[in-house]
């Protein structure tokens, strides 16, 4: 009987511990999502104000 106690608690222990980093990422995901969005937001503003679009195999100005 006591180690089914024992184990229990140890079930416990777990679940409270995953519990509260679901709770903690779930808040990261939020904070990334907004962030996205943001920048998602910016970037839509500088494509319809006619901003200059890099290209990746351009080269720098200071070449």
């Amino acid at each position: 009987m006591e180690h089914l106690e024992e184990q229990i608690a140890h079930l416990m222990r777990t679940v409270d511990d995953l519990s509260e980093i679901v709770a903690r990422q779930e808040g990261e995901i939020s904070t990334l999502t907004r962030r996205v969005h943001m920048l998602m937001q910016r970037e839509g503003a500088r494509e319809a104000s006619g901003g200059a679009v890099v290209m990746g195999d351009e080269r720098p100005p200071h070449y």
